[in-house]
């Protein structure tokens, strides 16, 4: 047996992940060009671009990256495989920036972590299998229970950004109605 490199951007993303905690807890101003900034910045500066996406790859401890990564592999390879790589590399990226930028204008904090990105994927599994003209009741639970979970939390005094986890549960939602749509498929009857 070999081991094969199933599912290549969830690992990409999470080795990239490992390797800047890992320079980031011996060097801690590593962390600082993976921080969402609460305004833009410079439009000269590439680093400014930069960190529109690269929040999600920066964390602020081990247990932090563990807690999003255990749930990015376990649904991850699973969407990846259905929506192929690049329209699920291409969701992660617009979910990241969209989410930065959102931020900028409505809260101006500074944040990082993959917990958005776990957000989409956890909404978009729930999801991905939407036949036209019917809502899978399995999202309405997974909506209220995570993202309504958050809403809740948001009235509490924290360090945790409730509006990237909301934000990037509502993008997994858009992705799964717009990408998830089985058109003209006929229930399967077992005879």
């Amino acid at each position: 047996m070999k081991i094969k490199y199933n599912s290549p951007v969830i690992l990409t993303f999470t080795f990239i992940s490992v390797a800047v905690q890992a320079l980031a807890t011996f060097l801690p101003f590593v962390r600082e060009f993976f921080i969402s900034e609460p305004s833009f910045g410079s439009f000269l500066n590439p680093l400014s671009y930069f960190k529109l996406f690269s929040h999600i790859a920066g964390h602020g401890s081990w247990e932090h990256l563990t807690g999003n990564f255990s749930f990015i592999l376990l649904i991850g390879p699973i969407l990846e495989e259905k929506y192929g790589s690049k329209k699920l590399l291409g969701m992660i990226l617009l979910t990241a920036f969209a989410t930065s930028i959102l931020n900028m204008f409505l809260f101006g904090d500074r944040f990082l972590g993959a917990s958005g990105i776990v957000f989409m994927l956890i909404i978009l599994s729930s999801v991905s299998n939407v036949k036209d003209g019917s809502i899978p009741l399995t999202f309405i639970l997974i909506t209220l229970l995570y993202v309504g979970t958050e809403i809740l939390n948001s009235f509490n005094p924290d360090n945790v950004s409730q509006f990237g986890h909301i934000f990037g549960g509502i993008c997994g939602g858009i992705f799964g109605f717009l990408f998830g749509t089985e058109k003209g498929t006929e229930e399967k009857h077992i005879v």
